[in-house]
């Protein structure tokens, strides 16, 4: 199989957009739910509801006294949601069905037809649209805590894209100490989000910055910088005619090599070579990176796929230079992606992602593959991969 018809094979594994968080298996609902619901940690300032419990039941609570139907979509509760009930205050009073994975949920509610953000809880950009967000308490959760550790920062760049002929934004993060050591240079992974989301969701909803801060005190990880920008993946969407095969990289290659990178090098104080710069992304993200990393290894010597694909040993043997200039290639999925046979839909075809990682593994590709456990196309699956994939980065 020639490269270009591995990557589009690649694409129709993982059209599942990331916005969507899948609506994956759950547990077993206990016989009895446990009420001792609190807030839920996302929740806007002095608001009540949602909350969640230590379970990992949401409860909801929606003002909407002439309303005729109230239902919250958070994948629960069959395809329509979690339906409210209305109570004698003239509120929607619900609780889910079942208990959610750990981790970061986007959610919206219904009411009367209409689509709207719950008033109590953040947004956050997903779904292409500005999304509720509610995070269900992890027991892992210490990785990506806000601690009394160095903290670097996420800063908003602005750089010219003639390409486009727009200003264009991109989020930096800068480890702890880059502010005070001007003699110190750094490597640079480019980080893509996924479907339907921007430049903020890995900072927003993935705390990438907090896991960064926390790897690099526990000395985990090299203090390295991090790049995140809109991926321009919006265009096309899954269901239109051509989907996920009609889109085109192009343009955001562009904006990538040509533009962005010679803009953090000039800019920032990089380490600016492919020995120190690698490119990851989760789902969509992650197609970016198949599409534009391999075929630009005199770019990128660090390759990282979360739900994004996966990278075969014919991927390899097919691209020059792979086996040479290719220092990891890290391919991350969760546990219940896994259990319905990989990263792609119902109906999709099914590339099983274990058997490329042992064949690479086999070859003696220097590669990672990482199974999230008891998550599926959400975020704690990336955070998760994002902590196992930074140490093994920029190993000199």
């Amino acid at each position: 199989m020639k490269l270009q018809a591995a990557l589009l094979l690649a694409a129709a594994t993982i059209v599942t957009p990331a916005w969507a968080q899948s609506s994956p298996p759950k547990p077993a609902a206990p016989a009895t739910v446990v009420e001792d619901f609190k807030p839920s940690s996302l929740n806007q300032p002095g608001k009540l509801y949602p909350q969640v419990n230590s379970q990992g039941y949401a409860r909801f609570r929606i003002e909407a006294p002439e309303a005729k139907a109230v239902k919250v979509s958070l994948g629960l509760g069959g395809r329509g949601g979690t339906v409210l009930t209305k109570a004698p205050d003239g509120s929607w009073m619900g609780t889910s069905e079942g208990p959610l994975d750990e981790g970061f949920h986007y959610y919206h509610v219904t009411i009367d037809g209409g689509v709207f953000n719950d008033p109590g809880a953040q947004n956050f950009y997903g779904s292409v649209r500005w999304e509720s967000g509610i995070e269900i308490p992890a027991h892992d959760a210490d990785f990506y805590a806000l601690k009394n550790v160095p903290h670097g920062n996420v800063a908003q760049v602005l750089f010219p894209s003639p390409s486009t002929g727009t200003p264009r934004r991109a989020f930096v993060y800068t480890p702890p100490g880059y502010a005070k050591d001007a003699g110190t240079r750094y490597p640079v992974l480019y980080l893509q989000h996924g479907w339907g989301e921007d430049e903020t969701a890995w900072a927003n909803q993935g705390h990438a910055n907090l896991i960064m801060d926390n790897l690099i005190a526990a000395g985990k990880t090299r203090p390295f910088i991090i790049v995140m920008t809109y991926g321009m993946t919006n265009e096309v969407r899954p269901g239109q005619p051509g989907g996920l095969a009609a889109f085109n990289i192009k343009p955001f290659q562009t904006v990538l090599l040509d533009e962005l990178i010679p803009y953090v090098d000039g800019n920032f104080r990089t380490l600016a070579d492919p020995a120190h710069r690698a490119m990851a992304g989760l789902s969509m993200g992650g197609f970016e990176t198949k599409l534009i990393a391999p075929k630009h290894l005199d770019t990128f010597n660090y390759i990282g796929l979360f739900s994004g694909g996966t990278v075969s040993l014919e991927d390899v043997n097919t691209t020059p230079g792979y086996r040479d200039k290719v220092k990891m290639t890290f391919v991350s999925f969760g546990s219940r992606e896994l259990e319905r046979g990989g990263g792609g839909p119902p109906g999709g075809p099914r590339v099983d992602p274990r058997v490329n990682a042992k064949a690479l593994k086999d070859a003696g590709i220097p590669s990672a593959f990482y199974v999230s456990q008891d998550t599926a196309h959400e975020f704690q699956t990336w955070r998760r991969s994002l902590r196992e994939f930074a140490p093994m980065l920029f190993r000199d």
